[in-house]
């Protein structure tokens, strides 16, 4: 599957089970208006839509990047700040779709990664960057904020220090600190950056989908629960895998001495 939204590519890998959504606005550094803001959302709705078409989980994995070589995303048109943009709007915004998406997101950022768009790759699951990649909050320069959540993501994954000095001073780190920091999971050289990115979704999606997505919904819980709703929590979970077929899978192809083959089911 191939579709072209006015500023998003998508693509669908059937073999692997990953979907990729590319922001395509490479003359402006891929920046946020109102319409990429959409069609990321409308993009992930058409990926979602593949596990209606199969029986069993067929979206396994999804990516996200920006277009050219010089940007993930450097943040929001300056001249499109509004309360929507930081995700106000009554109806959900991207950052809450990406948060909230079943599948695992991966961010993969090469270049500027700033404002919005570090919002943007904060709300996925996981960040992997090019060494070149720089990342920041220039906000206070316009006398504003991060306004869809930057410094409380950065005080949870690295300090409230840390996230008071990019958002307080807007100056940029490099991947190397924000991996140092652990605001992103993993930066690359960027000659093997593209390999590496692809065996790390490659891998993500061949783990037992169900179980994966119930691992997203065990973390996220934990960062607005105390630990004994969050093992609660958890071990709902675990007895709703254990009746899967996925499961049975495991544990025989564990018994068998081989790979399993999980369905999503």
């Amino acid at each position: 599957m191939d579709e072209s939204l006015e500023t998003v590519l998508v693509a669908f890998d059937e073999d692997r089970g990953v979907g990729t959504l590319t922001m395509h606005r490479p003359d402006a550094l891929n920046a946020l208006n109102a319409q990429l803001r959409a069609d990321i959302v409308a993009g992930l709705e058409l990926l979602e839509e593949r596990n209606e078409e199969t029986d069993g989980v067929a979206l396994r994995a999804v990516v996200l990047e920006g277009a050219g070589e010089k940007a993930f995303c450097a943040g929001a048109d300056v001249g499109g700040f509004s309360d929507e943009s930081a995700g106000g709007s009554s109806a959900r915004s991207h950052y809450d779709v990406i948060r909230e998406f079943p599948a695992p997101v991966v961010a993969k950022i090469d270049g500027y990664c700033l404002g919005g768009g570090l919002e943007t790759a904060l709300a996925c699951d996981f960040r992997l960057a090019s060494e070149g990649s720089t990342f920041g909050f220039p906000e206070v320069s316009l006398g504003i904020l991060p306004g869809a959540g930057g410094v409380q993501y950065v005080s949870k994954l690295a300090s409230p220090a840390v996230a008071k000095e990019l958002a307080m001073t807007g100056d940029h780190i490099s991947a190397t600190r924000a991996d140092e920091e652990g605001i992103i999971n993993h930066v690359y050289a960027d000659d093997e950056f593209d390999d590496a990115v692809d065996e790390f979704v490659t891998d993500l999606a061949g783990q037992a989908p169900l179980a994966v997505q119930a691992i997203k919904q065990s973390a996220d819980m934990a960062v607005h629960s105390g630990l004994e709703e969050g093992i609660a929590y958890d071990y709902q979970l675990f007895k709703r895998l254990l009746e899967t077929e996925d499961h049975a899978e495991g544990a025989a192809a564990f018994a068998e001495d081989r790979e399993p083959e999980f369905d999503g089911k």
